[in-house]
């Protein structure tokens, strides 16, 4: 009678069992993805006076000055505000996205990390 499986000396365990779990986790990490990409991120600089709103997609979709951030002769700072309340938003999602997968691949050493 010829080994099922195909290991030699039969390895133990249901390779069966860890393809469904292995399709289990790919459906849970496709769910948490789209909840994630519909997901809104905001960050603020300047004590408030630039707010960013970014996307679980990496867009953003909207930026709002506070109108005494507005300083024509100072068009440089404002630049590096946006840039760093988009830059917060940004972090905060994939911090999110992070802490979602770590906690969907349960440890595996990485397993997923750098799909998303």
């Amino acid at each position: 009678m010829a080994k099922r499986g195909g290991f030699p000396g039969g390895m133990p365990g249901n390779m069966n069992n860890l393809m469904k779990q292995a399709q289990r986790m790919q459906r849970q990490m496709e769910e948490k993805t789209k909840e994630l990409e519909v997901k809104e991120f905001e960050a603020s600089a300047g004590g408030g006076v630039v707010t960013v709103k970014v996307s679980g997609k990496k867009e953003v979709l909207s930026v709002k000055l506070s109108e005494e951030v507005v300083d024509p002769d100072d068009i440089e700072t404002l630049e590096d505000l946006i840039v760093a309340a988009t830059n917060e938003a940004l972090r905060k999602m994939e911090e999110e996205n992070a802490q979602v997968m770590q906690q969907l691949t349960g440890g595996l050493g990485g397993m997923g990390g750098g799909l998303f």
